[in-house]
């Protein structure tokens, strides 16, 4: 049945829960999740600046994507922690709109910015005595430059494609936040075209930055296995590790959401997962990064104790 489209100023968030309790418990557990993403993802910026150990390409890369994910779920949480005990679970257009955008080019951002540390390991354990010398300061900044750049490039296209569709019925998002699947449910009728574009955002945005990993990958391995000594091919791995955990946590959830046609969608386990990649991933990149690194400890440890004298 054909549903009569409306003009909409603003949307409604349903969140997780409507039982005041459990908005409560979920205030808490929230604020005490972003309050770790703060202090985890500047404490390891801070020490990746004034650290000299720490002036390296690799940890030039991790710098920036802790950047992205203290920006990454700042778009989110305060929103969701109002959504819990404020009676107000409307969001403005504008705001949605905002908010959509900016989880988009964040998000896509971070897509590029994976792929660019897998080929930087790639350098790394491949050609090493040449590690300096390819990876240079320059190239770096452009690697990056070029990953926010082409990652709001598309955010715009699919934040003009999204909010040009015809909402109708009402406007309740079920979820915490604007996002494509909650959004593409209130849609009076989804276009080909709309659809074409989702396809060509997961291929440039998702896919490309997949392929470029497992290839840097499969050369990582290839050069590990050239590796004579058992400790010296585990010493390689162990550099590796960290960034593989994340590309696994964050592209399988991603994958999840996106990969899937608009009629497959369920919104209530998309909750969960969508959780997952913008708000727990964010927190937990710091520890990855910081307690499975050695030198990364070391920096912390003596900026501890120059802190206690």
């Amino acid at each position: 049945m054909k549903r009569d489209n409306h003009t909409v100023n603003e949307f409604i968030l349903v969140g997780f829960t409507t039982d005041p309790k459990l908005q409560l418990i979920l205030f808490m557990v929230f604020l005490c999740v972003y309050s770790v993403t703060i202090v985890g993802n500047t404490t390891l910026i801070t020490l990746i600046c004034n650290d000299p150990r720490l002036h390296m390409p690799m940890y030039f890369f991790i710098g920036n994507l802790s950047f992205l994910d203290f920006w990454y779920s700042s778009v989110y949480t305060p929103k969701i922690l109002m959504t819990c005990i404020s009676e107000d679970k409307s969001i403005s257009l504008a705001a949605c709109i905002a908010q959509f955008f900016f989880s988009a080019g964040l998000g896509y951002t971070e897509c590029y910015l994976l792929a660019v540390m897998a080929y930087d390991r790639y350098v790394a354990i491949s050609k090493p005595l040449l590690y300096a010398q390819v990876m240079s300061g320059k190239l770096c900044i452009c690697l990056v430059i070029f990953s926010y750049t082409g990652g709001f490039i598309n955010a715009v296209i699919l934040t003009s494609n999204t909010f040009t569709l015809e909402f109708c019925g009402d406007n309740v998002i079920d979820d915490f936040f604007c996002d494509v699947p909650p959004l593409v449910k209130l849609a009076c009728d989804v276009r080909e075209s709309y659809q074409a574009v989702l396809f060509f955002l997961m291929g440039s945005n998702v896919i490309a930055p997949i392929v470029l990993i497992l290839a840097s990958y499969l050369f990582i391995i290839a050069a590990i296995l050239r590796i004579r000594s058992t400790q010296g091919r585990l010493k390689a791995f162990s550099t590796c590790s960290s960034h593989l955990i994340s590309v696994i946590l964050y592209y399988g959830s991603v994958l999840y959401i996106y990969s899937r046609p608009s009629s497959s969608y369920s919104l209530e386990k998309d909750k969960l997962v969508s959780t997952c990649y913008t708000v727990v991933f964010p927190m937990l990149n710091p520890m990855i990064y910081s307690l499975r690194n050695k030198d990364v400890k070391e920096a912390l440890k003596k900026t501890l104790q120059i802190n206690t004298i």
